[in-house]
Formats: C-alpha cells, sequence, structure tokens
C-alpha cells in the first residue's frame, strides 16, 4: 500500500518562513531557535487563517484537549509571549500577531503559502483601501512583489478613512499642476528658457502627459473616494507607469518658478520626486490593520 507523505506547507511572511510540518522558523534564510509545541501549533493555526480572529476557546481546543488539566489562561499567553519573542514581535505594537482582547488573536501580516495543499488567505475583512480582490491563482499572492522599499509587515497601520483622504489630496494635487500647466502653455518656453526647437518638444511632452495623467488621476481620485476594492493591488501593477509620468511632473513647479523663486522650486521638485512611493506606502499602510 502507498502510505501519503505527510503535507508540507511553507508559510512566507515578512522576512520570516514557517515550515508548518516540522515546526521550524526561519528568518532571512537562516533557521531561527525552534518553536515550543504549543507555540508552533498557535502560529500554523493563525496562518492557516491569516487575517481571521482565531478565539481563545478554539486554541484551547486545538491545544489542550478537554480531558487535560492545565492552566489554560497562563499556558496560552506563554506560548503567545515565546511567539512574538521568535518573530520581533510586540502586543502594543503588532506587525504580525495582534491580540484582541477577552476574544482572541489575529495575524496581520501578508502570508504566501507553498507546498502541497497550499491555499492562500484572502485580504478580506478589516482591510485599508481596495485591500479586496477577486480570487487570484495561489502562486500569485495579492501583496507579492510589495518590497521595493518596505514589506507591509514593516509598516504601521493606519485607519482606511485617513489613507483614502491622504491619497485623495495627492491625487488632487496632480490634477492642480495639470490645470496649471496647461493654462501656461504659452509662456513655457519663456520660463524655462528653451531653444525653439527644444520649447516645441516640451511643449508636446506636456500636452501628451497631461493628456494620459489627468484620466489616470481621476481614476485613482475616484477609488479612493469610493473606496475601490483591490486599488491595493491595481496600483502596484501601474506603478512603474505612474513612477514614470510622476518623476517627469516633478519638474511642474519651475512652471511657476518666477512667482516662487527657484529656490522653493527646486525644494518642491525634490519632495514631488518622492511623492509617488508616498502614494505606495500610503495604500501598503492602509493594508495592514490593527
Amino acid at each position: 500500500m502507498n502510505q501519503s507523505k505527510p503535507e508540507t506547507r511553507i508559510f512566507r511572511f515578512g522576512v520570516f518562513e514557517f515550515d508548518a510540518r516540522s515546526g521550524e522558523l526561519r528568518k532571512d534564510g537562516r533557521t531561527e531557535p525552534r518553536l515550543r509545541e504549543q507555540a508552533s501549533q498557535i502560529l500554523t493555526l493563525l496562518l492557516e487563517r491569516s487575517r481571521d480572529v482565531v478565539t481563545r476557546e478554539e486554541l484551547r481546543e486545538r491545544l489542550w484537549p478537554s480531558d487535560t488539566f492545565v492552566d489554560f489562561d497562563h499556558g496560552l499567553n506563554t506560548a503567545i509571549n515565546q511567539l512574538r519573542a521568535a518573530l520581533g514581535d510586540s502586543a502594543s505594537s503588532p506587525r504580525f500577531v495582534q491580540t484582541l482582547p477577552r476574544r482572541g488573536y489575529r495575524f496581520i501580516a501578508p502570508v504566501e503559502v507553498t507546498g502541497h495543499g497550499a491555499r492562500l488567505p484572502t485580504l478580506e475583512g478589516n482591510q485599508g483601501p481596495g485591500d479586496q480582490e477577486s480570487p487570484r491563482d495561489p502562486g500569485k499572492p495579492a501583496l507579492a512583489g510589495l518590497s521595493v522599499l518596505s514589506q507591509p509587515s514593516e509598516l504601521p497601520a493606519v485607519p482606511g478613512k485617513i489613507v483614502r483622504i491622504l491619497f485623495s489630496l495627492i491625487q488632487l494635487l496632480y490634477l492642480v499642476f495639470y490645470v496649471v500647466s496647461l493654462g501656461r502653455l504659452s509662456v513655457l518656453g519663456e520660463i524655462l528658457a528653451l531653444p525653439q526647437n527644444l520649447s516645441h518638444l516640451v511643449l508636446v511632452t506636456v500636452v501628451l502627459t497631461a493628456a494620459v495623467g489627468i484620466p489616470t488621476r481621476l481614476y485613482l481620485l475616484t477609488a479612493a473616494a469610493f473606496n475601490y476594492r483591490g486599488l491595493t493591488v491595481k496600483f502596484q501593477k501601474i506603478f512603474p507607469f505612474v513612477l514614470i509620468l510622476d518623476e517627469l511632473w516633478a519638474l511642474a513647479p519651475f512652471l511657476i518658478s518666477p512667482l516662487i523663486g527657484t529656490g522653493l522650486a527646486l525644494a518642491a521638485t525634490a519632495a514631488l520626486l518622492y511623492l509617488p512611493f508616498s502614494e505606495r506606502t500610503l495604500l501598503l499602510m492602509g493594508s495592514v490593520r490593527p
């Protein structure tokens, strides 16, 4: 008879990797001290139900059968503390394991699952603007590839409403730049002190990028205003395009340099160069809710 092999699942979150079968926790590819049995089982259950609340009663049934006599509260608190210590996490400012007083615990960081029987947890419930999207291929987690500058698990949690307001203000800022620039097309060459041929090229570039940028900004503004489902993931997909567009329009303050001065225009341009990364970070902060 063929004996089926034990199911192997590897959970990846942040800089960690956890083998649910062996209970082995690795950080940056290096094996960490082995978790105790209770802490390992708690982590497995939290990862299996990522973003869901795992009640204390469920943990009691999973870890200590009804015929086992043990100080449940003390045992559970000890196991949770050991798990947090292994993850470098804290109860006051959780990045991975969130405590819900008198209810239970929830794993709040994005999780990728690989291996036999792997099933990627959805990002439903308690999420920021547009974290939820239709089911995806298990090999392509919804927030994979978002580690250009920071992992979602490394960011503080911010209420979705605040994220949407700040994100919308950024879109409005760009719309203002587009309108002002198009309104000053007649004097664009004079402001930039460019030769006629180069001035014509800049003029065409401004018009074309504005023609693309205005509907893009209106889409993002509408998506944020109506809490569009999937905005975080979709913004990641168009981020390379938005980055190029925004880096070009970071020069927009020089269009009003006669009014604000060259120094202030240069400072504003430096700030605008980082603005597209701020948009991305804002959405990620909204996806890691407390």
